[in-house]
C-alpha cells in the first residue's frame, strides 16, 4: 500500500504547520504590542491581549480532546483551525483594544484544539517505535517558533502594519487545513453522540475562575484591573473555582462519557507525567518570561538584543528534544526524564545565584544547561500519556497532558509576576529610605518592571543610586528564579516515580490506522 505513504507525510506536514501557527501566536505579538497600544490605546488592558488567548485555549483543551475521541480527530481539528484562522482575520481588523481582546479570545478558542489533537493524530498514524522521533520534531518546531516569534513580530510592526502579524496566519493555516482535509481519510463508523456538556461547562467555569484569580491577584502594576490576594474578588474567584471543580469531579463519576475519565489518573505514567509537566512548565515560564528582564535591566543590554537572549535556551532545547525523541523507542521514559529534570534543576540553581556581576557569557552557559534539560520533557510526558491508553481515549489523554502543562505555565507566570512586583516594591521603599531620592510618583513608575527599564527618570539619577537600583532589580529577580527552582525541583522528584514504562508496539495500531484510512505499512 505504498500509495498511503505520501498521505502520512502530507498529514505530518499539515500538523507541523498548524503547530507552528499556534505556538508562534503566543510570542509573535509580544514585541509588536507597544506599536499596537500606540495606535489603539488602552494601555491598562495591555496584559489582557495575552491573557485572554491563554484563558480560552487552556480551558478548551480537555473538551477538544474528548470531542476528538467521540467525533473523530479530523473533524474536530478542522473546526479548531477554522476558528483560529477566523479569529486571526478579525484580530487584524480590530480598531480598538476591546475588539482585539475579544478576537484574541476567538483565536484562543481555536488554538485549544491544535496542539493536543495534533499529538493525538501523530499517535494514530505512527507506530510507537517511530512516534518518539516525531514528538521530538514537534518540540523542535515549538522551540523554533519561540525564537523567531518576537523578532518577526517586531519587524512586521516596524516595517508594515501590525495587522499583518495576524494576517500572515492565513497563507500558512489554509494550506495546513487543506492538507489535513484532503490527505486524512477518517472512518465515519460508530459516532457516539453522548457528550458530557455539564462536565464541559463546570470544568470551563472552574478553570476560568482559578486562572482569573491568578491573573488578577496580587499587586500587578501593569494592569489597573488587579486586586489584593485577600480581596473579596479574588477570594470569590477561588471559591467559585473550588465549588465548580468539586461539581465537575462529581459529574465525571456519574456520566457515561466523561470529558476527563478519572480512571486515567490511576495510570502511573499519565498521573506522574501530568505532575512533572505541571511543575516543569511553572518553572520554565519563570525563565522564559523573566530572563530578558534580567539581561536588560541588570546586565544592561538594549531592548532589541534582549529579544534574542533566549536563543541559547531554545537552541539547546531543540537538540535534546530531537535526541530524546529518538531515544524513546530504546529506553524507558524515566531514563530520559530524570536526567533531563536534573539538568533543568542544575540550570535553575545557577540562575537563582545570578547577581549584578553576572556576565553575558555566564548567562549563556546557564541558559544552555537549562535548555538541555527542558528539551526532552514535553515530548516524553506527551508520548507517555498517549501511549498508555488505546485509541478510543487517546485524544482526551493527550489533551489532559497538554492541559496540565498549560495550567502550570499560567500559574508560574502569575505567581512569579506577583513575587517580582512585591520584591520590587519592598526593595524600592528601602532604597528610598536610604537615599531619600524618589517621589511617590517615581516609586509607582519604578514598581513596574517594564517602566523600570524604559523610564527616562533613570537618566538623571546619581551613579550610586542607579547601581543600588540595579541591585534591587537583581535581588527581586533572584527570588523569581528561586521560585522556579522550587517548582522544577518538585518536578524532578516526581519524575523518579514514573516507573519503567516505555514505548512498545501496540496490537491496536493497525485498527487505529485503518480508522483514519491509512495502511499500517508506514
Amino acid at each position: 500500500m505504498t500509495s498511503e505513504k505520501p498521505k502520512v507525510g502530507l498529514i505530518t506536514i499539515g500538523l507541523l504547520m498548524g503547530l507552528f501557527l499556534s505556538s508562534l501566536d503566543q510570542t509573535i505579538i509580544s514585541t509588536a504590542m507597544p506599536t499596537v497600544i500606540k495606535e489603539l490605546g488602552g494601555f491598562s488592558f495591555y496584559s489582557w491581549v495575552f491573557t485572554v488567548y491563554m484563558l480560552a485555549s487552556t480551558s478548551t483543551m480537555p473538551i477538544y480532546g474528548k470531542l476528538a475521541d467521540l467525533f473523530g480527530r479530523k473533524r474536530v481539528y478542522l473546526i479548531g483551525i477554522t476558528i483560529f484562522l477566523t479569529g486571526s482575520v478579525l484580530c487584524g481588523f480590530a480598531r480598538s483594544i476591546t475588539e482585539l481582546i475579544i478576537f484574541r479570545g476567538v483565536q484562543g478558542l481555536g488554538a485549544g484544539a491544535l496542539l493536543p489533537i495534533s499529538m493525538t493524530i501523530v499517535a494514530d498514524i505512527y507506530p510507537p517505535d517511530k512516534r518518539g522521533k516525531f514528538m521530538g520534531l514537534f518540540g523542535a518546531i515549538f522551540a523554533i517558533s519561540s525564537i523567531i516569534g518576537p523578532a518577526l513580530g517586531g519587524l512586521i510592526a516596524e516595517q508594515w502594519n501590525w495587522g499583518w502579524i495576524f494576517y500572515m496566519n492565513i497563507p500558512i493555516g489554509i494550506p495546513a487545513l487543506l492538507l489535513i482535509a484532503i490527505a486524512m481519510k477518517e472512518s465515519k463508523s460508530k459516532v457516539q453522540l453522548s457528550v458530557d456538556w455539564f462536565g464541559a461547562m463546570t470544568l470551563t467555569v472552574a478553570v476560568l475562575s482559578f486562572l482569573l484569580a491568578l491573573v488578577l491577584g496580587g499587586t500587578n502594576q501593569e494592569s489597573s484591573a488587579s486586586y489584593a490576594w485577600t480581596s473579596p474578588q479574588i477570594i470569590g474567584l477561588f471559591g467559585t473555582g473550588a465549588v465548580f471543580l468539586a461539581l465537575f469531579l462529581w459529574i465525571e463519576t456519574k456520566v457515561r462519557e466523561p470529558i476527563i475519565p478519572l480512571q486515567l489518573f490511576k495510570i502511573r505514567t499519565i498521573a506522574i507525567g501530568n505532575i512533572v509537566g505541571f511543575f516543569m512548565s511553572a518553572g520554565m515560564f519563570g525563565a522564559i518570561v523573566y530572563i530578558p528582564l534580567f539581561v536588560q535591566g541588570v546586565i544592561g543590554v538594549n531592548s532589541t538584543m534582549s529579544g534574542y537572549v533566549l536563543i541559547p535556551l531554545m537552541l539547546s532545547s531543540i537538540v535534546t528534544s530531537i535526541i530524546g525523541g529518538r531515544l524513546m523507542s530504546k529506553v524507558s521514559y524515566r531514563a530520559i526524564l530524570v536526567p533531563s529534570m536534573i539538568l533543568m534543576t542544575v540550570g535553575f540553581i545557577f540562575l537563582s545565584q545570578i547577581t549584578v556581576d553576572t556576565t553575558k557569557m555566564q548567562m549563556v552557559c546557564y541558559m544552555i544547561i537549562t535548555g538541555l534539560g527542558m528539551g526532552a520533557v514535553y515530548p516524553i510526558v506527551g508520548t507517555a500519556a498517549q501511549s498508555a491508553v488505546n485509541s478510543s481515549t487517546r485524544g482526551v489523554s493527550t489533551s489532559s497532558s497538554q492541559f496540565f502543562r498549560s495550567i502550570g505555565g499560567t500559574i508560574g507566570i502569575s505567581v512569579f509576576g506577583s513575587l517580582l512586583s512585591q520584591q520590587l516594591n519592598s526593595g524600592l521603599i528601602e532604597l528610598n529610605k536610604k537615599f531619600d531620592t524618589f517621589s511617590v510618583e517615581q516609586l509607582e513608575v519604578l514598581a513596574n518592571p517594564q517602566a523600570l527599564l524604559d523610564s527616562g527618570t533613570l537618566i538623571s539619577l546619581p551613579p550610586e543610586v542607579f547601581m543600588a537600583l540595579r541591585e534591587v532589580f537583581s535581588h527581586a529577580l533572584d527570588k523569581v528564579f528561586l521560585g522556579g527552582l522550587i517548582f522544577v525541583g518538585i518536578g524532578f522528584i516526581a519524575s523518579i516515580f514514573i516507573g519503567n514504562a516505555r514505548l512498545v508496539e501496540k496490537k491496536s495500531l493497525q485498527k487505529s490506522q485503518e480508522s483514519i484510512g491509512l495502511s499500517n505499512k508506514i
